[in-house]
């Protein structure tokens, strides 16, 4: 919005209100340019809120439902969304069968998201020479893990040496766990440990 006298966008806001009609919503505002102080009105209009499909990712389980937005507004990956199930995170959105970073909310068929009111579930391995230890677990979202860190986790005492996350591998920093794939750590001879992650297991493989 910029001043019809000067074209200014240094803007105040005095008053707004909100109209309505079958398809469509209206903000009307009153506006102040703080360069010259002419005072004017402007409207904006906005498509009224309709439901899209939301599928919603727990870790091993999904749930559909739909939710309300407004077709006049811009969606992208790494939104937090506010669901019937509570907070998400949009994971990809589907537009005409393909998935999509970012789209208008008018075009899109789908959207795919993560809870993030739950624990973050990663995976943990442990190289014992050969044999791989592998291990689920769930942990606070923002819970740090990052190289060098010396864990316990069941009989084991280890060293993290990489941290994978959903974008790149970290040998160095941190990352916290709402971000993290998997990390990797080898076995120590050390009998202090930063931190202990066994009552954090869900889930054991172990791989030959």
């Amino acid at each position: 919005m910029d001043c019809p006298i000067c074209g200014s966008d240094d803007i105040e806001i005095l008053n707004s209100k909100q109209k309505s009609s079958k398809k469509k919503l209206m903000e009307e505002y009153l506006l102040k340019c703080e360069d010259c102080g002419h005072v004017f009105k402007d409207v904006i209009s906005l498509k009224k809120p309709k439901p899209y499909r939301l599928i919603i990712s727990e870790h091993d389980k999904s749930h559909k439902t739909t939710i309300e937005l407004s077709p006049s507004d811009e969606l992208k990956v790494g939104d937090v969304l506010l669901s019937d199930l509570g907070q998400v995170e949009v994971t990809s959105i589907e537009v005409n069968d393909k998935r999509v970073n970012n789209s208008k909310i008018e075009d899109i068929n789908t959207i795919w998201a993560s809870s993030v009111e739950i624990p973050a579930r990663i995976g943990f391995s442990v190289d014992l020479h050969g044999n791989v230890d592998s291990y689920k677990l769930d942990l606070d979202r923002d819970f740090e893990i990052a190289p060098g860190d010396v864990v316990k986790i069941e009989n084991h005492i280890v060293k993290v040496h990489v941290v994978k996350t959903q974008e790149r591998k970290l040998t160095s920093g941190f990352a916290k766990a709402g971000v993290i794939k998997r990390v990797y750590s080898k076995p120590v001879k050390f009998n202090n440990f930063d931190y202990d992650l066994t009552k954090d297991i869900v889930k054991k493989t172990i791989r030959d």
